[in-house]
């Protein structure tokens, strides 16, 4: 392999490029060409370029750094907001449209599992990407390290998020566009719908929906809770034999707590920032760990893998709505929930003027932040 630019033990200038190619994705999500690509893409393709470019190298300590303790060490502070009786409580029928999509993405990932060649690592991406159409992007990454599909899959990571956010995007335009089709409002009841589409600008990944208090005690406490939470996971799946769910348990544990304490939890705001600032430098990592030659062999199925999960996805959870009699906003805001997380799900509810919508939209998209990977995990094992 020719020498980069940046040797692999030259720990400070890649945690130097790694975060400067992080904050180039955040700042330009915030532009309009940005937008339309997000800030996980556009940081990808920064450190796709320097590492194919032999500026920094396409493998380093540093990187497996952020494999094995960044990753785990964000999934509990992107967690802090989750109350299920809250969810269960306030939800409503969104939340029974939320767990129709979630259907439809299983059966949708079952179906293209069968159907589409992926090789050796089929089972793995399956799971892979049935968790990120259940509970969004994060849940992405989070399976993968679970499945054991890491550094040395760098290649099918950077490809299937690649994927990922471009079909993502297509469904989301449709999405959008359903409500101003007349036979298809015609199947479900009109009280939410409404005939005028007008876009706004998404809310990003790095911005939760509430104005977090950036203050040094507030921080302090949720890094400190953080480390516990993945230091008890980690211990006890250590004991058990299977140090691979340490992840999965520190979810558990902090869904619990979250459950348990809602009002402290829900003071912490400052979490959910801090942790998307560190997927954001993963995002970084797997950009810079693909092999162009690599991506451009594996991308083509894997579009056509993430098309035909998402387009069973909505077909169930159209034809079961429409059986149930759901309202079809409440459907199309599921469906987002299940796509991209509570983000999103709720600047679309904004965007569509829905505003009863835009608190299930939130509780809905957060539940597939905690349920999302044991799904994809389980789903995954299953069909391998």
């Amino acid at each position: 392999m020719a020498n980069s630019l940046i040797h692999p033990d030259q720990s400070f200038a890649i945690w130097a490029m790694l975060l400067s190619a992080a904050t180039i994705g955040i700042w330009g999500e915030k532009t309009k060409w940005g937008a339309k690509l997000s800030g996980a893409v556009i940081t990808m393709l920064v450190t796709f370029f320097l590492s194919n470019l032999l500026i920094i190298p396409i493998d380093s300590p540093t990187y497996s750094a952020v494999w094995s303790f960044l990753v785990p060490f964000s999934v509990p502070l992107l967690l802090f907001q989750i109350d299920l009786s809250r969810i269960i409580r306030e939800s409503g029928s969104t939340l029974i449209a939320y767990c129709l999509g979630a259907m439809g993405t299983v059966l949708g990932t079952t179906l293209a599992y069968f159907l589409l060649p992926l090789g050796e690592a089929a089972w793995k991406l399956a799971g892979v990407f049935c968790a990120t159409y259940i509970g969004g992007s994060v849940n992405f990454f989070t399976t993968a390290k679970t499945l054991e599909l890491d550094l040395d899959s760098g290649d099918l990571l950077t490809a299937g998020t690649a994927a990922d956010n471009l079909v993502m995007t297509v469904f989301f335009l449709i999405l959008f566009a359903l409500p101003s089709i007349d036979w298809v409002t015609r199947f479900f009841p009109s009280c939410n719908s409404s005939p005028n589409l007008r876009i706004t600008h998404k809310i990003s990944i790095q911005e939760s929906p509430q104005q977090p208090k950036f203050t040094l005690m507030n921080m302090s406490q949720a890094l400190a809770i953080s480390a516990i939470v993945c230091a008890t996971g980690t211990g006890i799946a250590s004991l058990c034999g299977w140090p691979t769910i340490g992840i999965l348990l520190s979810t558990v544990l902090i869904i619990g707590l979250a459950t348990a304490f809602p009002h402290y939890f829900s003071k912490l705001t400052v979490a959910e920032p801090m942790g998307n600032l560190l997927m954001q430098v993963f995002f970084a990592v797997i950009g810079a760990s693909a092999n162009i030659s690599k991506v451009l062999q594996v991308s083509p199925i894997l579009f056509l893998f993430a098309a035909l999960i998402l387009t069973v996805h909505l077909l169930v959870l159209l034809l079961a709505g429409a059986l149930l009699r759901l309202d079809l906003a409440e459907l199309l805001i599921a469906a987002n929930a299940n796509m991209g997380g509570p983000t999103t799900a709720a600047a679309m509810a904004k965007a569509q003027e829905w505003d009863r919508l835009v608190t299930p939209a939130i509780l809905c998209g957060t539940l597939g932040y905690a349920i999302a990977s044991f799904l994809g995990v389980v789903l995954a094992n299953w069909l391998h």
